[in-house]
């Protein structure tokens, strides 16, 4: 998979299914939908969202639709065009990295995530914001560079997709590529729909059709996204058995209650356990649960229960100081993880020999 690309990621429906509800600021799993989405697409050149400013989990450039709730082919429209250089929303203050881009990270002046209807999450604003603005500090790689050209593939997602991730992204991407002729790669469920909001599109042939569709009728306001995506040569990309909940959106309460329920499966917690602290603490790190558990067990079997928590902890502080003498974080735990259940191991033997 070669192709460089842009995220376009639609955050302003009305949802009024959930009672007008901020939806892209409910929490699923601890984190809120929109830094989900964002996380699935962490790979792209520059990101704008289609919405009002929040604070996010990455820096981001915003922009609206005009006039604003005029639908997702409108909305998608402003995001492509805010990706062009020089394009309002693509360059000045408040697109890079400093002004209202980092406003926004930050939480000054925007709302924090969506405490209303049931069950829908604390706010945890000014922790978001921190973790947004510490990656504002060296915003580029999320937000992207003002002035540079747009990348070829414009991937284009609903800021509701709470299973989304980015082994979906690239087989879009890997498909757009395999087929040279096609200017869409679109996701298709497990009923054989087509997903034109889990997409990956050539950017030129999607501005050709928006602009086509804008001639024809006179304006792009509440027209339907089947009507875009008519217009292209498409390949779809069924969803494989490991995605099938990819494109699952929610639109409802109920459908928040079925994924916030799902992400507590057994098979599934842990990691978003541990994803969703991460991201709270605002570390990029790639750590071996099963070290690290199995140092816990260690702890709590060899020398006395309250002991796993404790020895995770001082590892993960040694792990830190060995980091800032430059050893590779994930070497760093491991190595502490290590010699920490070695220690145990010793512990737990003399207790054997005593008797």
């Amino acid at each position: 998979m070669t192709t460089a690309f842009d995220a376009v990621v639609l955050a302003g429906g009305a949802a009024r299914r959930l009672g007008g509800v901020d939806k892209p600021g409910v929490r699923v799993g601890g984190r809120a939908l929109l830094d989900r989405v964002l996380a699935a697409c962490a790979g792209a050149g520059r990101t704008v969202v289609v919405g009002d400013p929040r604070p996010t989990v990455r820096p981001v450039r915003w922009t609206r639709e005009q006039p604003a709730g005029t639908g997702p082919v409108a909305a998608l429209d402003a995001g492509a065009g805010a990706l062009r250089p020089g394009a309002p929303g693509s360059s000045g203050p408040g697109v890079d990295g400093t002004d209202a881009e980092t406003r926004a990270s930050s939480g000054a002046g925007a709302g924090t995530s969506a405490g209303a209807g049931p069950a829908a999450g604390g706010p945890a604003g000014a922790r978001a914001g921190a973790s947004a603005a510490r990656a504002g500090a060296g915003a580029g790689a999320g937000a992207g560079a003002v002035g540079l050209p747009g990348a070829e593939a414009v991937l284009v997602l609903s800021a509701d997709l709470p299973f989304l991730d980015e082994a979906t992204v690239h087989r879009l991407l890997a498909a757009l590529d395999a087929e040279p002729e096609a200017e869409a790669a679109l996701l298709t469920d497990a009923d054989g729909r087509d997903q034109p909001l889990v997409a990956v599109y050539r950017a030129g042939p999607l501005r050709r059709a928006l602009d086509e569709l804008r001639n024809a009728h006179d304006g792009l306001g509440n027209l339907p996204l089947r009507l875009l995506t008519a217009g292209l040569r498409v390949v779809r990309v069924p969803a494989g058995p490991d995605e099938a909940s990819a494109s699952f959106d929610c639109d409802t309460w109920e459908d928040i209650a079925t994924a916030r329920a799902r992400i507590r499966d057994h098979g599934a917690v842990l990691d978003e356990w541990i994803t969703a602290v991460k991201t709270e603490l605002g570390l990029d790190l790639d750590v071996d649960t099963g070290v690290l558990l199995d140092l816990a067990r260690d702890a709590a079997h060899g020398v006395a229960r309250p002991a796993a928590p404790l020895t995770t902890f001082l590892v993960g502080y040694a792990a830190a100081k060995a980091a800032e003498d430059g050893t590779a974080p994930a070497e760093a735990v491991a190595e502490a993880a290590r010699k920490a259940a070695a220690l145990a191991q010793r512990w737990a033997a003399e207790q054997d020999e005593a008797g």
